[in-house]
């Protein structure tokens, strides 16, 4: 009975702060989430990087080894999901993405601070940097079947890391009126991030669910058991292990669905799999925290 109500104090938040934006979808008030995405993509997140990696009291090689261990955990499942794709005859522009990349801004973000505190949320803002940085560069890439994935160093996301990481290696510290501006800037991004998943999922009118279903069961069995076995290839601790496994076992952001209609793939089809796979997540994400506590 303590675990399930150590689990419920840590979901319930991150479920009823979301819910709050399905209220307000319900009740008809106008919320631009493009506009907020922006908002939260271009300035909060890169803030938020940066004063984490500056302020963390991590050692930096234990960040080192679990960003090294977030990198290969992408790679492999990009590789399996990518192989699994092709073997079902499935549109790769379409699919790809949003089997590889889950929400790890909207829902890994606070669920890493609430399960792990503040070393794992430290932990988990260098996984959501690693995800970012390779959604917006062979994410992209693949869902527009062309372009360049350089075009992600004009992202303030990349160099929110790429400063926050020299700043880390280097012992630096900003000025305090820095540190403060740029923190309270920072701490918008969770609560707003989690109204915008309620508001997104809400907004969506998803269609082929069986597909969805078996295709959404697939991505929490495939993100589970690779970054699980790499943490313990990499001898991750505890808690890194614990970070690892649940960021990279989120839902399909709805940034895949909002990047499909962008760029021409099925968004109807990522609308479907956003939507299954956040309602899986509420039976899922629980259990998969309560063995990893």
């Amino acid at each position: 009975m303590s675990l399930i109500l150590q689990v419920l104090e840590i979901i319930a938040p991150v479920f009823i702060i979301a819910g709050i934006g399905v209220g307000w979808v319900a009740l008809g008030w106008e919320y631009k989430v493009e506009f907020v995405t922006r908002l939260t993509m271009t300035l909060a997140a890169p803030c938020l990087i940066f004063t984490s990696l500056v302020r963390t009291q991590i050692d930096p090689q234990a960040l080192r080894d679990t960003a090294l261990a977030a990198v290969v955990a992408y790679l492999a499942v990009a590789a399996v999901t990518f192989a699994l794709v092709k073997l079902a005859r499935l549109d790769v522009r379409t699919f790809f993405g949003p089997l590889v990349f889950g929400n790890t801004g909207n829902l890994g973000l606070p669920l890493a601070l609430f399960a792990f505190g503040t070393a794992g949320f430290d932990l988990a803002v260098v996984i959501f940097a690693v995800m970012s940085i390779l959604s917006f560069t062979f994410g992209v890439w693949i869902v527009s079947g062309s372009g360049n994935p350089l075009t992600a160093l004009k992202e303030p996301i990349v160099w929110g890391t790429i400063f926050g990481g020299i700043f880390l290696l280097m012992g630096w510290t900003p000025p305090d009126w820095t540190m403060n501006t740029l923190s309270l800037i920072g701490q918008m991004l969770i609560p707003v991030m989690l109204i915008t998943l309620g508001v997104a999922v809400a907004r969506l009118r998803p269609d082929n669910f069986r597909r969805a279903t078996w295709l959404g069961a697939l991505k929490y069995v495939i993100c589970i058991s690779v970054p699980w076995g790499v943490a313990l290839a990499f001898d991750l601790p505890p808690i890194a292990l614990g970070v690892l496994v649940m960021q990279v076992a989120t839902p399909v952001a709805v940034t895949s669905y909002m990047l499909a209609a962008k760029y021409k793939a099925d968004s109807d089809e990522v609308a479907s799999l956003v939507m299954t796979s956040t309602v899986m997540g509420i039976v899922v994400l629980p259990l998969l925290i309560g063995v990893l506590i």
